[in-house]
């Protein structure tokens, strides 16, 4: 980096940590990122501080030759962005080249979820769990609540927030459907599966007969906790998942409450469910948001043109 240039980024640098608080880290992540950059315009003879727009965006198509993922462009630019801001600023520029620079595009990347089989393992488990008498009353009851949470999650798709903070009296509710309030206050009916309502049934059952007999407290919410919230922190939950899912010979990399709502979604696509009514389902105000779902329906499709259309077959077996 030329003096005039290391100047210029030093002073930012310190502008950075006085004025902004910016973190040690943060600052070293900066001055890396200029250096590179720094070392890209060396190539063409261009200092740092006389950069034009077209000069970083050929920069950041650069970055994405040598394979940088979108996140890390998006990471330098955003340096960049602060740095040329503060020559302006400082009348040290006349302009600012990064004005008209786009920022990277990141894919979207789809939803990780279990198959049908793996879910199935993981409900056996719970169940079979559940159902052992051994341990304290504590005990007991936490298997059922276990059995309880996770039929409830893969038969509603609830988000974990909206699990885990289901009030008591859900429980005095007749029929297969359960009200949740989700996002914005907004309310939405959901259907329950038979197992679900079996779950939640052999759980209230088993926390009343303890509260009776003095051993719990009551609560008005369907999960109670010690905690300040008063409900099971989803934390809680998603640590006790984890251990269930190796119990079934699940990996736990792949396995938390929110891939259980993915597998619910995927799975209901695939087995031929309107994209509306999961998008109902979910709680989802745009259904673009829902339509990173239908990869499993493209898949299911491929594979079917694949294994039936005539041509497809041909391909695979010229004569």
């Amino acid at each position: 980096m030329a003096d005039l240039s290391r100047a210029h980024a030093e002073a930012f640098l310190e502008m950075m940590s006085a004025e902004r608080g910016a973190a040690a880290n943060t600052l070293a992540s900066y001055e890396r990122d200029l250096e590179d950059l720094a070392s890209f315009l060396s190539t063409r003879k261009i200092g740092l501080t006389a950069a034009s727009s077209t000069d970083l965006t050929d920069y950041l198509a650069h970055l994405a030759g040598q394979g940088f993922a979108a996140s890390s462009q998006a990471r330098r630019l955003s340096a960049m962005r602060q740095f040329y801001r503060f020559l302006y600023t400082e009348g040290l520029r006349g302009d600012d080249p990064t004005g008209i620079l786009d920022a990277p595009k990141k894919e979207r990347g789809l939803p990780k979820i279990l198959s049908e089989a793996e879910v199935g393992r993981l409900l056996a488990r719970a169940a079979e769990e559940a159902a052992a008498p051994e341990g304290s009353v504590g005990e007991r009851i936490g298997r059922l609540r276990m059995l309880a949470l996770l039929e409830l999650l893969y038969a509603t798709g609830m988000r974990v927030s909206e699990l885990v903070s289901l009030p008591a009296k859900v429980m005095d509710q007749e029929g297969r459907f359960l009200m949740i309030r989700g996002k914005g206050n907004k309310e939405r009916l959901v259907p329950l599966s038979r197992s679900a309502i079996a779950a939640m049934t052999a759980y209230g059952k088993a926390r009343n007969e303890a509260i009776a007999a003095g051993r719990e407290a009551e609560s008005s919410w369907l999960f109670p906790s010690a905690g300040k919230q008063g409900y099971l922190p989803r934390q809680v939950f998603a640590r006790d998942l984890k251990g269930l899912a190796a119990r079934a010979g699940i990996r736990t990399s792949a396995i938390s409450p929110h891939v259980l709502r993915h597998a619910f979604a995927s799975h209901l696509l695939q087995n031929g469910a309107d994209l509306r009514v999961v998008q109902e389902l979910l709680g989802h105000s745009d259904i673009s948001t829902t339509q990173i779902y239908t990869h499993v329906l493209e898949e299911r499709l491929r594979e079917v043109v694949e294994m039936h259309h005539p041509l497809a077959k041909a391909t695979k077996n010229p004569d």
